[in-house]
């Protein structure tokens, strides 16, 4: 396997698909040579029953294109070259975005994205679909909601009930360039023996949050964190939104600020099964760079361990992770303005190292890697 050692960052570029243990390998996906449109943005990746990998984003000629598709594309299991995208959601008269894939514990692979229906997002609308062959093959496509602004970032996750959590948020206002005030994080439970979802409290905080990220930790108490209201000023002061649950994730209490700077960007939050907690976030208050994990051994109470993925020059946003069968840490993220799709794969060993992390004065160059022609 051919290894480049990249010492300012402190992790691997390989091949390959994994990690040695205490390392942290990188790739890069996809990029501008994919011809589904320069727009890549955001990805998500889960892993199938058969072990495949299986990624999906939304493709077109920009954020506000008017016509996207949501696209997917795998690896197998010991493979260097991701198959070429193909289209699994389209609408011939609307915009399609935000595509979340997630496998249930029944092995029902879950493909949620957005509709915009008008000329911002605060007029979409989350449809879902499903797969029961590893994502061969799609259901046709069904309506989460009805109300308009509802949107997707964030993969569900499974309740001590085996309920399935889908973490969701209602954005507000017509500019493009600030989220609402009143825009709100919320969330959408599913019931797998009556099959149905029925919407859950909301989270409200003084500048607005959105793209909650949520983790249970006992029967009734949860705790999420969300990325911030507001706009994208560099002068803005802003912090990852925390909110907690105390009945299950019926009801939310008004979301605070956290420690955590964030730039009015996407964040992701896991609980490993070691049950320590992930926070994927970048670390500032103005800049999508450095893209940082930060790791918690006493849920969430204090914070000891931090390093950087990748930092530098450049944008690294919308991180979206989760945990393998295996115990590695697969993520995914954006580039070089929304344009690159890479993957990143890491354990505990390394998240927890007393490594100190360095920024690089240059931008990372993330080598292309082969993959199938479309």
């Amino acid at each position: 396997m051919r290894r480049i050692h990249v010492l300012a960052l402190g992790l691997w570029i390989l091949t390959g698909a994994e990690a040695s243990a205490g390392e942290m390998t990188i790739r890069r996906i996809f990029g501008p040579e994919i011809l589904t449109g320069p727009y890549k943005h955001p990805a998500c990746m889960t892993e199938l029953g058969n072990g495949d990998l299986y990624l999906v984003y939304y493709g077109g000629e920009g954020e506000y294109a008017g016509d996207t598709s949501v696209f997917g594309s795998r690896l197998k299991p010991g493979g260097t070259a991701w198959s070429a995208p193909k289209p699994i959601a389209h609408d011939p008269f609307r915009s399609v975005g935000n595509g979340v894939i997630w496998t249930a514990p029944d092995g029902v692979v879950w493909l949620f994205y957005v509709v915009r229906y008008g000329e911002t997002w605060s007029t979409s609308r989350v449809q879902f679909k499903v797969s029961r062959d590893n994502a061969e093959t799609w259901s046709d496509a069904s309506m989460l909601s009805l109300e308009t602004g509802i949107m997707v970032r964030n993969r569900p996750i499974v309740l001590l009930d085996r309920s399935y959590l889908l973490p969701a948020y209602k954005e507000t206002g017509h500019d493009p360039e600030k989220v609402g005030p009143d825009s709100a994080s919320l969330f959408f439970r599913f019931d797998p023996k009556r099959k149905t979802w029925t919407e859950t409290g909301r989270i409200h905080s003084p500048n607005g949050n959105i793209q909650p990220a949520p983790v249970q930790i006992d029967k009734n108490r949860l705790i999420a964190y969300c990325r911030r209201g507001g706009g994208y000023d560099p002068k803005e002061v802003g912090y990852i939104v925390r909110s907690e649950s105390h009945d299950g994730g019926l009801t939310w209490l008004t979301g605070t600020n956290s420690p955590f700077p964030n730039p009015n960007a996407a964040i992701d939050l896991l609980k490993l099964r070691s049950g320590r907690l992930l926070l994927l976030y970048n670390d500032s208050m103005t800049a999508r760079t450095p893209l940082t994990v930060a790791v918690s051994s006493d849920l969430a109470k204090t914070w000891p361990h931090k390093r950087d993925l990748i930092a530098g020059p450049g944008d690294f946003g919308y991180p979206s992770a989760f945990q393998a069968r295996d115990g590695q840490i697969h993520l995914v993220f954006t580039s070089d303005r929304r344009t690159v799709i890479n993957h990143a794969v890491f354990d505990e060993e390394w998240a927890t190292s007393s490594h100190t992390s360095t920024r690089s004065e240059s931008p990372t160059r993330i080598p292309k890697l082969p993959t199938a022609k479309p």
